[in-house]
């Protein structure tokens, strides 16, 4: 194709569908070799050739309508991923020339609209690599890590290391091309620790924390919103590709951890920590985020025995386990690998056991079947010996528990006939009237003593029965500030309750209990399971939702926002450099100064607002899933509050 003659037609906006729908200029293009032109060619020949000779040749030539082409091109590979049409025709060696281009001629990247092309171009390497092997295998051999590798390294901005962490995630994904990923792996493995650790603070302070929208780089708004969308826009879908890159990095290293690969590496004390930390937050409700590795890392000796030694994980692993977190059960799992290795298991016991006590009646938790059964076995495996090695009388005193209730009380109601368990039904009706009537009066003391008594005698096959109890006695735990029992006896309630986690009472009353603790993530996630039962019971379109808990929501959204800890670090650093002298202003590091760099050649070029706009990436919806309803809300509430302003 020659590029370098002059061509009179009109600059094309794509639409988000497919190349069949590219809209056709409305003058005659002169220029029989056009890329879009050769997309409407309908003998296959000719078109194929064609576009074959535009990938060979468009990296060598400059051209405006680039970055119209691979905004088309990146618009085809995520509609139609499984096309082998263009990976046949050589858009990889084209897509990484044009990476190494922009990043090796400077004249040539900011001319024009060439900044956006290195980004499209990872964009459309990583969408055709995501679904089929032979196509990472031919990206592979097309060259393209090495300057994927680059981007990744953050030779330009965050906005580019997002597709590229994407990229080289699909291509380590294979076992075909793992190895060619894994010639860089200390690297790799570092920079995508270092990426999910601190990417949020990059976007907050690059971007989300700038209120001022001429200091932020105009081409990041651009991609961000398609030129369609003000400053709240932005934010949001910021706030989306922030999480995004914190959990595709965190896929990366996935697949080093699952082939037992830089393990040492990733259970770095400091590294641990910061994954307890990760949790997706509410906009990528599908990527089981830090919990996911830390699980991966409990198969592998070297991970339980690290994990194993930081106490701040281990609790960090309790409260999601007695959460309605949507990956509870993985919280389990990994207390569970802790707890079967004799190796680390009195190093987690004591913590463990207090936790998953109030678990063991659980039946089915995320597809899997006699959960609370497998809890048990674990933690009574060795219980006479075990005992002899507990200092603390609560641990002891829930093994005997445990023992009592799955062992004891089972083999005893086993010869309970109907008429005696319906006795005890009435007698334990009984008893919680009285309990409840105790309550009424300001008696929490004696009530809370009612409660604990029906539950002594009340059979265990009466499950409802017990729920109420659990659920009534944990009341009175909140009203005399005892939130640790709380939780306790609200996670035995929702434990028992079908599905898990749907008594509306105890979930509200343990998100009270996780508030007064300051946990606010568990606390936001039992509120909203809360919420949905609202949302869902059959009366919903005449129900309104509580005020309190609507209050809640807010508070605990604010608390654990994704970039909750960036804003507060960033507000620190300020204070301390307001007490620097001022000499100390002019300092910084590479990093600032190639993102200033780029600003201020940015910041008065006119840039096109006709780029394709589609959802970045297919997601595996969880059917029912806390996250993605409340994403669902805050958009209609989002659209409300724009139409009554």
């Amino acid at each position: 194709m020659d590029f370098h003659k002059k061509k009179e037609k009109l600059s094309i906006p794509l639409t988000n569908t497919t190349a069949n729908n590219m809209q056709q200029p409305k003058e005659t293009c002169t220029n029989l070799n056009c890329f879009f032109c050769l997309m409407k060619e309908p003998e296959s020949s000719i078109r194929r050739e064609g576009i074959a000779n535009c990938f060979k040749e468009m990296p060598f030539t400059n051209d405006q309508e680039h970055v119209l082409v691979l905004s088309g091109l990146w618009n085809i590979a995520m509609t139609q991923p499984d096309d082998p049409e263009f990976p046949s025709l050589g858009i990889f060696n084209c897509m990484a020339s044009l990476i190494h281009r922009g990043l090796t001629d400077k004249d040539w990247l900011l001319r024009d609209q060439n900044l956006y092309i290195p980004y499209y171009a990872a964009h459309v390497i990583g969408s055709y690599t995501m679904n089929k092997v032979e196509f990472a295998e031919k990206a592979v051999d097309s060259g393209v890590i090495q300057p994927l590798m680059e981007l990744f390294r953050g030779k330009m901005s965050w906005v580019e290391r997002r597709v590229a962490v994407r990229a080289l995630g699909h291509l380590a994904s294979y076992e075909s091309t793992f190895e060619s990923v894994a010639e860089y792996e200390e690297e790799v493995v570092n920079l995508a620790m270092d990426l999910a650790s601190n990417c949020l603070e990059v976007v907050y302070v690059n971007h989300v924390g700038e209120k001022d929208k001429s200091k932020r780089l105009n081409y990041h708004c651009d991609l961000l919103t398609r030129g369609v969308g003000g400053i709240e826009m932005e934010n949001r879908k910021a706030e989306e590709w922030a999480s995004q890159i914190q959990c595709w990095s965190l896929y990366l290293l996935n697949c080093f951890a699952i082939k037992e690969r830089s393990i040492n590496l990733m259970c770095k004390k400091e590294f641990l920590k910061d994954l307890c930390g990760m949790w997706g937050g509410l906009v990528n409700h599908t990527s089981p985020a830090g919990v996911g590795l830390i699980r991966i890392l409990c198969y592998t000796e070297i991970g339980r025995k690290r994990i194993s030694e930081s106490q701040e994980v281990i609790e960090k692993l309790c409260n999601l386990s007695r959460s309605s977190d949507d990956w509870q059960y993985m919280g389990i799992d990994c207390l569970r690998l802790l707890l079967n290795d004799f190796d680390t298991r009195y190093k987690v016991i004591d913590i463990a056991t207090l936790c998953l006590v109030d678990l063991i009646e659980i039946r089915t938790l995320g597809g899997k079947k006699n959960i609370g059964e497998a809890i048990a076995k674990t933690l009574l495996m060795d219980f006479r010996q075990t005992k002899s090695k507990i200092v603390d009388g609560r641990v002891e005193r829930a093994l005997e528990e445990i023992w009592d209730l799955k062992v004891e009380r089972r083999r005893k109601e086993k010869r309970l006939s109907n008429e005696k368990v319906e006795e005890k039904r009435v007698l334990v009706s009984l008893i919680k009237q009285q309990g409840n009537n105790s309550f009424l009066v300001g008696e929490i003391e004696e009530a809370l003593l009612k409660y604990t008594e029906g539950l002594e005698i009340c059979p265990m096959r009466l499950r409802k029965e017990r729920i109420v109890l659990y659920s009534n006695r944990a009341q009175c735990h909140l009203l005399l500030n005892d939130p640790d029992s709380a939780i306790s006896d609200t996670t035995r309630a929702l434990s028992l309750s079908t599905p898990v986690n749907s008594h509306s009472k105890s979930l509200w009353r343990r998100s009270q209990a996780y508030d007064m603790k300051g946990l606010a993530k568990e606390s936001l996630m039992d509120c909203l399971m809360f919420i949905n039962g609202f949302i869902g019971s059959e009366t919903a379109k005449h129900v309104r939702i509580p005020y309190y808990a609507a209050r809640m929501i807010t508070k605990q959204m604010e608390i654990s926002w994704l970039f909750a800890t960036a804003r507060s670090k960033t507000a620190s650093d300020h204070m301390d450099k307001a007490k620097q002298s001022d000499g100390d202003d002019d300092a910084s590091n590479n990093e600032e100064s190639n993102f200033e760099m780029l600003r201020m050649i940015t910041k008065n070029k006119a840039f096109a607002t006709g780029l394709s706009t589609i959802v970045e990436e297919p997601l595996m919806k969880k059917s029912g899933s806390v996250r993605g309803k409340l994403e669902r809300s805050k958009e209609r509430k989002n659209a409300t509050l724009a139409t009554s302003q």
